[in-house]
C-alpha cells in the first residue's frame, strides 16, 4: 500500500494494501466499463455478485479497518497471520498485504462470509492515483486458480484510523482519493485454502501468503 500520511512510501495489497493518506478529489472509477469483475471460483459456495460492495464502500471500509490497530497488532505488520481477526466486521473478512514486504500468513475465517482485499493500493490525490495506477500490477491465485481483480483507478473515499497506527499514523477522519486492484470473494467452501497474493507498481512490491481454514457457516 502507498500512503502519504503515517509511514509515507508504503503499498500494501489486497492480502496487502496500499496507503497514501491524503486528501483529494475522485479521479473517477472504472466500475463497469473497463474494470475486471471477481471470477466465480471452484472453492466459493455462491456467486461472487451477490454482496459486494461498491469499490468506495470496499475501500473507505478497508482503509478504516487497517488503519484500526497500532502498530503491534496492525494486520498489516502482521508476520504470521495472529492478528488477521482484529476488527472485523460481520458481512465481509478483509485480508491485508504488507509494508512492502514477503509474509506467510495462517488464518481462520467464519463459514458464509465473503472476502476483500487489494492486491496493491494506495490513497492520495487524483494526481497520485494516477501515477500509482499506471504501474500497478498483481494477481492473486485462490487453490491453485487465478481470480480476477477490479481496476479502480480513482474513486473518493472516507475513513479513518487510531491514533498511532502505521497506516495513517492519526486518529482523523478524513476524505481522499483511492485507488487500486481489488479482489472480492463469494463465501468459500469449509475446510482448507491457499491463497497467494502479489503485487506491484513501479518500485514498490509486496506478496502474502494466505493459509486460510474457513469454519461452517
Amino acid at each position: 500500500m502507498r500512503i502519504k500520511a503515517g509511514r509515507a512510501g508504503l503499498v500494501v495489497p489486497a492480502l496487502v494494501a496500499l496507503a497514501a493518506c491524503g486528501t483529494g478529489a475522485s479521479g473517477g472509477s472504472e466500475d463497469a466499463k473497463g474494470a475486471e469483475r471477481s471470477s466465480a471460483s471452484p472453492s466459493a459456495v455462491r456467486s461472487p455478485a451477490q454482496g459486494r460492495l461498491s469499490s468506495a464502500a470496499l475501500q473507505g471500509r478497508w482503509w478504516t479497518w487497517a488503519a484500526s490497530e497500532p502498530e503491534g497488532t496492525n494486520p498489516v505488520a502482521d508476520e504470521d497471520g495472529s492478528e488477521c481477526g482484529r476488527n472485523q466486521p460481520r458481512d465481509v473478512w478483509f485480508l491485508a498485504g504488507t509494508f512492502g514486504t514477503q509474509a506467510e500468513r495462517t488464518c481462520g475465517v467464519p463459514g458464509g462470509t465473503p472476502l476483500a482485499f487489494p492486491l496493491v493500493n494506495r490513497m492520495g490525490d487524483p494526481a497520485d492515483c494516477a501515477d500509482f495506477m499506471s504501474a500497478a500490477e498483481g494477481s492473486a491465485v485462490l487453490d491453485g486458480e487465478r481470480v480476477d481483480a477490479e481496476t479502480v483507478r480513482g474513486e473518493t473515499i472516507t475513513a479513518q484510523g487510531v491514533d498511532g497506527n502505521p497506516v495513517t499514523g492519526t486518529d482523523e477522519r478524513f476524505s481522499t482519493t483511492g485507488c487500486g486492484l481489488w479482489v472480492q470473494l463469494a463465501p468459500l467452501r469449509p475446510g482448507k485454502h491457499t491463497l497467494i497474493i502479489r503485487g506491484r507498481s513501479a518500485d514498490f512490491a509486496i506478496g502474502v501468503d494466505y493459509s486460510l481454514t474457513v469454519g461452517t457457516a
